[in-house]
């Protein structure tokens, strides 16, 4: 009697051990991805980011999860997204879409490391206090767009020496400032007038390019906002549709049918977020993790709708486009 039942109790105990090992499995490291934009804004991008996370060994679903949380372009929903990602303890909190999502993760916490991806200088923009050395919980990659204005500006008026009053489109965002302080200092030194423009909606875009078709600018610089790059088969079709010629941050917007781009490549950026977030979670330090910062950029000309707005591209941007959409 006492023999079975050692044999019956020795049998549940097999059955139950997977389970007890099942329960006793860790959680897996969870990362908080938090964006001003939408989910398609950036899907090209995040499969960039699951590389570089892969690159480290980490691939979602299988030894990391990740926690999307998404402001769908309104911005005052950044503080309590942000606050939501701290109150699940996640390992490591990863912004996207420029400084708005990074400094809405920054007043959230000061211990959880973050990992920001932005266009702007973040020591100007109050992210970090060094590039090399960054803060305690910070570090992150800088594409440089907003110290790539000047560049655009000289590079669409090569494409159109003729201009003299140039359209310049902003969301009113985080970004804006920068733009705005770069664009009339070197608008100033060419001797350029600038009409400024806010459209922070769809609407408010059609409505921009209502008022170019009255009082026709000889052409249009679209700032490096994340918000318009969500908009930029609407933004290319329109310059196109009214004969304005327009310059844009990402190539992204040449490949949409948008005249040019001057700007870093983002999906480089991008796989770079996925490394140094992988590193964090392996358990490094953002302090030992200097800033990125992008060091090749790309000159896309779109041939196509060069021809259709009747300019001939001068052989000198030619010879420096790193492609020429035909």
């Amino acid at each position: 009697m006492r023999r079975r039942a050692f044999i019956n109790l020795l049998g549940g105990a097999v059955v139950a051990s997977p389970l007890v090992a099942q329960a006793q499995q860790p959680a897996l490291p969870v990362i908080g991805l938090l964006d001003p934009t939408s989910p398609d804004t950036y899907a090209d991008l995040l499969r960039a980011f699951r590389e570089g996370l892969k690159d480290t060994g980490y691939i979602e679903g299988e030894n990391v999860a990740i926690s999307y949380r998404w402001a769908e372009n309104h911005i005052d929903r950044l503080p309590d997204l942000a606050a939501d990602l701290v109150r699940r303890k996640v390992a490591v909190i990863v912004t996207a879409g420029g400084a708005s999502a990074a400094l809405a993760a920054k007043a959230a916490t000061t211990t959880i490391p973050i990992v920001f991806n932005i266009a702007d200088d973040p020591i100007r923009v109050g992210l970090v206090a060094s590039i090399a050395r960054p803060d305690s919980n910070l570090t992150g990659i800088n594409f440089l767009n907003a110290e790539l204005t000047a560049k655009r500006l000289e590079l669409l008026r090569e494409m159109v020496p003729a201009a003299t009053r140039i359209a310049v489109l902003v969301t009113g965002s985080s970004t804006t400032e920068t733009t705005l302080r770069e664009i009339n200092r070197a608008a100033h030194a060419m001797g350029v007038q600038l009409q400024i423009i806010n459209a922070g909606n769809s609407r408010e875009i059609d409505a921009a390019f209502a008022t170019f078709a009255r009082e026709r600018p000889d052409a249009l610089f679209v700032s490096p906002d994340p918000f318009f790059r969500s908009r930029r088969v609407q933004l290319t079709q329109l310059a196109t549709r009214h004969a304005v010629p327009a310059t844009y941050a990402l190539r992204d917007y040449a490949e949409a049918g948008g005249l040019m781009s001057y700007g870093a490549s983002l999906t480089a950026a991008y796989r770079q977020l996925g490394v140094y977030t992988g590193r964090i979670v392996k358990g490094a330090k953002p302090l030992d993790l200097p800033i990125v910062q992008a060091s090749k950029f790309e000159l896309v000309i779109n041939a196509q709708t060069a021809r259709t707005l009747g300019l001939e591209i001068p052989a000198t941007l030619l010879a420096r486009a790193d492609e020429v959409i035909e």
